[in-house]
């Protein structure tokens, strides 16, 4: 078996290097579709339109004990027509592709515009403001493992993590799964773009028993490129010493204490303030950080940047929903925030210019200090390291925050034993300044790369 595995990953290795086949529905073809709607809407005599089609290939395996659980294809396309006419907008999708499904699609949407209220900032993005060069940010490396490779490697993933620890006793199952997805996307402004992208995971969950107690835990690797995937025996194997770590856990009483968020857990801590900066919030004046643009948010040594065109990123784009250029710069600097996350729409609510962010943020990059976990650890002395966070305990209105969470207790910077069932709470605006370190150790499976972060001082309800 183990030869047959290690045959089988190493031919997976063999193919990433291979161009892929041609989609069914490529980016030219997926360009076509979008011109034929726009031309369709043209004649409906509407105002503005904008088209955006799409069409995604994947792959999912998931092996549990040695066996195949779930095997999963999925080809998905299809296209969303809007259109605008004396201010009123009319949106329709369909995932048939044919002219008279298409024709239909945008006939729906010329309807809608007729009843549907006046809205004097609905309309496309300035014209001005068009993305005109388009870069290729090496978003696209196809991944060509096929079914049988794919469970192989689930179940080499999973068997690393079982013969970890003999108290690594049972699975939910090792995932291997691969996305190829494009986009096309053009308006009655001229603009028409298309790129291809890729994401492709090898996750792995299992559980450890030690006297008759349980605990789970998982890890998992993430990247656009297969090549930059952690090697599977890997991810089973930190997952199994994750759930191992945790055997033994305990309550601890209610205190207030340093807390040291893990990288994967820290992007989440700062992803609050993105959702309260975001144009609806603003101008639905329903966030804790409401007209906080000059503000100081953060302690000085803070900042947060927006990098869209960094290759093979997770968030990585050339131009915006709206065929916006995307562009650098710094959300906050020195702890101040510089502005905010607008669309077109939430930009003319605010009387502000778009951010190129229709869709969302592209690459948040928090720079840390040039310390790790370990460094940062140490450097708590006495707190509380979280690991893991559960429920959705954050009111994005008024800034509180409530989240169980697990993790280990420090004493002294050293490790001393996991611990769960605790609650950890604040306020975010106090809580942020309260920050007093920010690791080097970035996370970059996501859109948002930060390290790890040590806040001075929360309160964690226990027994």
């Amino acid at each position: 078996m183990a030869d047959r595995l290690t045959d089988s990953y190493n031919r997976m290795q063999q193919t990433m290097d291979k161009p892929a086949t041609r989609d069914s529905l490529g980016r030219e073809d997926l360009e076509g579709l979008v011109k034929l709607a726009l031309d369709e809407a043209r004649k409906r005599g509407v105002d503005q339109a904008e088209v955006a089609a799409s069409h995604d290939i994947g792959l999912a395996a998931t092996a549990r004990l040695g066996d195949v659980e779930n095997l999963e294809y999925t080809n998905d396309r299809g296209i969303g027509i809007t259109v605008y006419k004396n201010s009123r907008k009319g949106s329709a999708s369909t995932s048939d592709i044919s002219s008279q499904a298409i024709g239909e699609a945008v006939a729906k949407a010329c309807t809608f515009a007729e009843v549907t209220a006046s809205d004097p900032h609905a309309g496309l993005a300035d014209a001005d403001l068009m993305c005109t060069d388009i870069k290729d940010l090496r978003l696209d490396h196809p991944w060509e493992v096929e079914a049988a490779d794919a469970i192989a490697i689930a179940i080499e993933t999973e068997a690393a993590a079982l013969q970890f620890d003999k108290r690594v006793s049972n699975s939910e199952g090792a995932t291997v799964s691969r996305n190829r997805g494009s986009r096309a996307y053009g308006n009655t402004h001229g603009f028409l773009g298309s790129y291809s992208r890729t994401s492709h995971n090898i996750t792995c969950v299992v559980l450890a028993e030690s006297d008759g107690v349980m605990q789970r835990d998982y890890h998992y690797t993430a990247s656009r490129d297969p090549v930059d995937l952690w090697d599977p025996a890997t991810v089973g194997e930190t997952a199994a010493r994750r759930a191992v770590n945790r055997l033994g856990a305990r309550k601890i009483k209610t205190t207030r204490a340093p807390v040291l968020y893990v990288p994967e857990i820290a992007r989440g801590f700062i992803a609050h303030a993105i959702g309260a900066i975001a144009g609806g919030a603003q101008y639905r004046r329903s966030s804790f950080l409401l007209d906080a643009a000059g503000e100081k948010i953060f302690p000085a040594f803070v900042n947060i940047q927006e990098r869209p065109h960094l290759e093979k990123g997770m968030a990585s784009a050339p131009y915006d929903a709206e065929g916006v250029a995307t562009y650098d710069r710094d959300i906050v600097t020195d702890g101040v925030l510089r502005g905010y996350i607008l669309s077109s729409y939430s930009a003319r609510r605010l009387g502000l210019t778009t951010t190129a962010n229709a869709g969302g943020a592209q690459n948040l990059i928090v720079p840390g200090c040039g310390k790790d976990l370990d460094s940062l650890t140490k450097e708590m002395g006495t707190g509380f390291l979280v690991e893991e966070l559960i429920g959705h305990g954050v009111n994005g209105v008024t800034g509180d925050y409530s989240r169980g969470a697990v993790g280990h207790w420090v004493e002294n910077g050293e490790i001393q034993y996991p611990v769960h069932e605790v609650t950890i709470a604040g306020n975010l605006r106090e809580l942020y300044q309260r920050i007093v370190a920010i690791g080097s150790d970035q996370d970059t499976r996501g859109g948002i790369r930060c390290g790890s972060i040590l806040v001075a001082e929360m309160t964690i309800a226990g027994s």
